[in-house]
């Protein structure tokens, strides 16, 4: 790998994910307003409350996309061909196999989730129906983590803007079909995600189709070496951890919010959109570092490491900065949008400065996620995690009590710092692990 990493190139790899991100809400805006037409609250209901726990289980399996990155992207710089077709082989196996699991488990994984989170009868049912239709299409979605994580590594952002754009395409024309002309109702909604879901996996195959036609994908000692297994097993596992540590902090900081009130706890939500809003936009970076640092590391090359870092950061600086510009000057309206009660509305501004900070101050944790990614040093992301896990913690236990609201969001943003320090802490021994050339 001989290319230099230079600011086009990061723009190459990132502005397509940035667009393909920017159409993910569009999908869950039709299925919500397609069954809306309706004219009942259930259907509406159903559909949310179903996405929601399928979203759930799949997103167990994130950690696929990540791992897949961060492995084939080193096999890339490295030249090593046949690696990078058993990495896809691999990828796809686990991804079939996980969604089947999921498939074949439906019926306790479902009762779980609404043990958990008891809905009405009629809700349930049609959640029930819903979910029951849409888990066919498990081994495809959890296959696209496998597979979207390979392009990426690849560079091929536009392939995965591609995949996005069809199955959310499809999805929306088929929703009109199936529940506005055929009166399908909710099943209409989950038939139509299923038959777009399968047709994305069947484009992103078609896009890693060179692969295929070289016999290495289907090298099964390759594929199934024990070393490179266990090396793949424990790059996942310690991703999955992580991600596991980084959402105990979230869902708790919404059950911590539940203890001032509806009100306070409808602002935070109403908040946290701009945290997903930031996380959105900085996704198209760190996916960009993720393939860039891992090529550079298969290259052994400390420049380029380096370079992809230093880069990928300024990118992220420069959206940061101007996501806080817009939230500064747009946030009263924004909130105004997306909450139609005063009391929410007002509550909401009080908190506001926090958002307005929150880029500039979380930004340095997402990028350096990114890094650690791609230099598949997952162990270190799981340990600093987990010591940003307790930091969060303390703060809650000594700034909640004081400060109430103020101190809950308050600890959110040191957990962003504890990660951006402990993970900052362990980049020069990253460095250190490729070769200056």
């Amino acid at each position: 790998m001989t290319r230099k990493v230079t600011h086009r190139r990061v723009l190459k790899i990132a502005l397509p994910i940035v667009i393909s991100n920017a159409t993910v809400p569009f999908l869950g805006i039709v299925d919500t307003g397609v069954v809306g037409q309706l004219g009942l609250a259930a259907p509406i209901g159903a559909v949310g409350i179903g996405a929601i726990i399928l979203t759930a289980i799949y997103w167990i399996f994130g950690f696929l996309r990540m791992g897949t990155t961060g492995l084939a992207g080193q096999a890339l710089g490295a030249n090593d061909q046949p690696e990078l077709a058993a990495i896809l082989t691999r990828a796809l196996l686990v991804g079939l196999t996980a969604g089947l699991g999921i498939f074949l488990l439906q019926v306790p994984l479902f009762a779980g989730a609404f043990f958990v989170s008891p809905a009405s009868p009629e809700v349930e049912g049609l959640a029930r129906s819903y979910m029951g239709i849409r888990v066919y299409s498990a081994p495809a979605m959890i296959g696209i983590y496998g597979l979207t994580g390979w392009l990426i590594a690849a560079e091929r952002t536009r392939a995965v803007l591609a995949i996005q754009l069809l199955m959310n395409g499809v999805n929306v024309g088929l929703d009109f079909l199936f529940v506005l002309h055929f009166d399908w109702g909710v099943n209409g909604v989950a038939i139509a995600t299923v038959i777009a879901e399968w047709g994305g996996f069947a484009l992103a195959l078609w896009f890693c189709r060179a692969t295929f036609y070289a016999p290495d994908w289907r090298n099964w000692g390759q594929v199934f070496d024990r070393i490179r297994l266990q090396r793949m097993l424990l790059v996942n596992s310690d991703i999955m951890l992580r991600s596991v540590m980084l959402q105990v902090i979230f869902v708790s900081f919404l059950f911590f919010g539940a203890d001032f009130g509806d009100v306070p706890l409808a602002a935070n939500q109403i908040l946290m959109q701009f945290l997903m809003i930031t996380a959105y936009a900085l996704d198209g970076f760190a996916f960009a570092v993720e393939a860039l640092v891992a090529q550079s590391l298969g290259s052994k090359s400390r420049f380029d490491l380096r370079q992809s870092a230093l880069l990928c950061t300024f990118w992220s600086l420069i959206v940061c900065i101007g996501l806080t510009v817009v939230f500064a000057l747009f946030g009263e309206g924004i909130i105004d949008l997306m909450a139609k009660s005063e009391p929410v509305r007002a509550e909401a501004r009080i908190y506001l400065g926090y958002m307005i900070a929150a880029p500039l101050i979380g930004m340095w944790s997402w990028i350096l996620d990114g890094i650690f990614i791609g230099a598949t040093r997952s162990r270190d992301m799981r340990n600093m995690m987990f010591l940003s896990l307790l930091v969060y913690g303390g703060a809650v236990l000594v700034l909640v009590p004081a400060y109430g609201n103020h101190g809950l969001w308050i600890a959110l943003l040191i957990s962003f710092v504890a990660r951006a320090i402990t993970l900052g802490a362990r980049y020069p021994s990253l460095e250190r692990d490729a070769n200056p050339v």
